[in-house]
């Protein structure tokens, strides 16, 4: 096992997202990602379609370093509507399943006033640990 989860003793269990993980292996820092397709073309103004198309971005660039969704960390996400957000939560949970599976890392949501791209809704950083050594 590459990373394990982290919670103090007493705590209820953290629900979607981890509150700490411990990991050992090779680092990967995954820039903000944005819900555009592989040509920077956004396709629809869903959130919930922008979403999946983040965590589909995500998941290449895992996959391109020799990774999966099973090595993530750490996921930051950053979104324009606190509200559309939180109406959404179960479309939320069944899109990121249908992406990333049941891997869930450390996360933390942030509600941002606006994305450097007009059409963005959503951007989120991921940490990845990958198996093996990079000497």
């Amino acid at each position: 096992m590459l990373h394990e989860t982290v919670t103090p003793e007493g705590w209820a269990p953290a629900k979607g997202y981890a509150n700490g993980v411990v990991a050992t292996g090779r680092l990967l820092f995954l820039g903000g990602q944005i819900g555009w397709n592989a040509d920077q073309v956004f396709e629809t103004d869903d959130f919930i379609e922008q979403m999946t198309q983040t965590l589909e971005n995500i998941k290449a660039i895992l996959v391109a370093a020799g990774g999966g969704p099973e090595h993530l960390t750490r996921l930051t996400w950053f979104v324009t509507d606190k509200a559309e957000y939180a109406a959404s939560q179960r479309q939320v949970g069944q899109a990121y399943r249908s992406v990333l599976g049941n891997n869930f890392p450390a996360m933390s949501l942030l509600v941002v006033a606006d994305l450097l791209e007009d059409r963005a809704k959503i951007e989120i950083e991921a940490t990845a640990v990958l198996p093996g050594s990079s000497h």
